[in-house]
């Protein structure tokens, strides 16, 4: 039963990215920039900021997968989502550092194999959670820790990170 929570689980995150940008490379190719045959210097460059992007979201993403079982006792997925408010790690800083991951990590797929038509795929990711997020998500949370996460909201941005961690210890949100 473990077993199949789990690859339920990963699921979504495979999807978005493994099968999707998979798919695209299959069907447009890698280079659609033409950057690597123009400009052989090009491929350190892509590869060295595509890594590092790539990298980048993978750490974030595993973080935030590991809190919100340990801290949350939930998952990423909507229908077993975090019992508890996660306000630790990485999510003093801010407040979607999941999805931020999962820009990183398609950005460093659409470096590493210089792909336009990946770039278009993590700008519509980009687009479309821009909308999702602040009219279905936040709501939802809103409804589900009430003035615990107004607070949070008010105090983490949602996307680009702040500098110092935000201080919850006195206030005792987040903890069950």
């Amino acid at each position: 039963m473990q077993t199949l929570q789990r690859l339920r689980a990963a699921l979504l995150p495979v999807t978005g990215a493994v099968v999707v940008p998979g798919v695209i490379l299959w069907l447009t190719g890698p280079d659609t920039f033409g950057l690597w045959k123009a400009n052989p210097a090009a491929r350190v460059v892509l590869a060295i900021f595509g890594g590092a992007s790539f990298c980048l979201g993978l750490v974030l993403m595993i973080a935030t997968v590991w809190l919100f079982a340990t801290i949350g006792h939930g998952t990423p997925e909507p229908w077993k989502p975090p019992r508890h408010l996660v306000v630790r790690g990485v999510y003093r800083h801010v407040r979607n550092p999941m999805i931020v991951g999962a820009y990183f990590l398609l950005l460093g797929e659409a470096g590493l194999t210089a792909s336009m038509p990946l770039l278009i795929f993590v700008v519509l990711v980009v687009a479309i959670n821009a909308i999702y997020i602040p009219l279905s998500e936040e709501p939802g949370l809103v409804k589900r820790f009430g003035d615990d996460y107004l607070t949070y909201k008010q105090n983490v941005p949602r996307w680009i990170p702040r500098l110092r961690p935000w201080q919850t210890d006195a206030m005792k949100i987040g903890k069950p």
